[in-house]
């Protein structure tokens, strides 16, 4: 996958290698390549590598890439500002199949076996974990409350969400959705998820306090994540089998838009400011997509598109709106990029097959 340099730069390299010394060659190496280009912003980025069963940290500020094994292929991860806790969740790494690279959201084989959610610390990322605590069949998503004190976790075989107490390190309830549920978010305001059923083309809107789905919203073909606006307001949905992205308005709970974007596409984030959500559009196994789209919230278009790497699938944007991250499951890559200049301005090699994908501020 990073074997994209062509026949014609190669040959130009070979000219300024005769002509020119090795401090001008540095200079024109590209810098969106490697992770020894100079640092780009600060904190870390987590990925959870699915096909190599780890979690991989790169850390922003001096390019370096940490990745830690697990025992499970984990899908998702999540960082939890309270408590600074990373979470990861999966089934066993012994178990065949995994969500897995084009199949994924819906479509792989056995997998009855329960998942685990695993519990790092970030400040001493390469120790053991801090516990291991069992969900459902087939997890695989997470998210936190902002206290920190419960984790949410879809379960696509179970078609339920667990509620873990991350103090006691155990589940402590489960919440019934629609079939499959996969990605989910919390509000901004804490009080409710929203659950992108793949199979029933549904979100479930789930009251956190009360732990139960008080309305059920359908949205479109295979809907596989979901993104809030900062202000609650609009709810983004990815529609992965109709290459759109379904708005919900909040206040209605109705669709109020679907809007063209890549193939396939899977994860979504809204900027801090609200002006944008970008889009991964992953494609599938055998033709990748390797672009993210770039909705402007106030037309309601796709305002840019941006190449990353073969099978876009996480993204997330870093607290201060200056970022985008972008996993690239097939090319076992994390692209950077600009929100200002819209450009992938560094790539870092992560695990094998990173999925899910989590921002800490420094």
């Amino acid at each position: 996958m990073n074997n994209y340099l062509s026949n014609t730069l190669i040959a130009r390299r070979t000219t300024l290698l005769a002509l020119a010394s090795a401090s001008v060659l540095a200079l024109a190496a590209p810098s969106t390549t490697s992770v020894q280009a100079q640092p780009v912003g600060a904190g870390f980025v987590y990925t959870a590598d699915e096909h190599g069963g780890s979690v991989s940290r790169i850390d922003l500020g001096s390019g370096k890439v940490d990745t830690v094994a697990l025992p499970i292929a984990p899908h998702n991860v999540q960082f939890v500002p309270a408590g600074r806790l990373v979470l990861a969740v999966g089934q066993p790494a012994t178990e065949s199949g995994g969500h897995g690279h084009g199949s994924a959201h819906g479509g792989h084989g056995d997998s009855a076996a329960a998942g685990q959610l695993i519990v790092l610390d970030s400040a001493d990322f390469t120790a053991t974990p801090r516990a291991s605590i069992k969900v459902g069949a087939h997890p695989a998503h997470v998210v936190a409350d902002a206290e920190g004190r419960h984790a949410y976790v879809t379960n696509a075989d179970d078609n339920t969400v667990s509620v873990i107490d991350l103090a006691q390190g155990r589940q402590v309830a489960t919440i019934a959705t629609g079939a499959y549920p996969h990605g989910l978010r919390m509000s901004p305001d804490g009080r409710s998820l929203y659950v992108a059923n793949v199979k029933d083309d549904s979100i479930s809107v789930i009251d956190a306090q009360a732990r139960q789905e008080t309305t059920r919203i359908k949205v479109g073909t295979a809907p596989v994540q979901v993104g809030f606006t900062p202000d609650g307001l609009r709810v983004y949905v990815s529609l992965r089998d109709e290459n759109k992205v379904a708005v919900i308005d909040t206040r209605t709970q109705q669709v109020i838009a679907r809007i063209d974007v890549g193939r396939q596409p899977i994860q979504v984030h809204a900027t801090p400011d609200g002006r944008l959500v970008y889009v991964a559009n992953e494609g599938s196994r055998e033709q990748p997509d390797d672009r993210v789209s770039v909705i402007d919230v106030a037309s309601g278009q796709v305002a840019r598109t941006i190449q990353t790497g073969q099978g876009a699938h996480g993204v997330v944007v870093s607290g201060d709106g200056r970022f985008a991250f972008v996993s690239n499951i097939a090319a076992g890559t994390v692209s950077q990029i600009a929100v200002e200049s819209q450009s992938v301005v560094k790539t870092y090699r992560v695990g094998n097959g990173p999925n899910g994908i989590t921002h800490q501020a420094p």
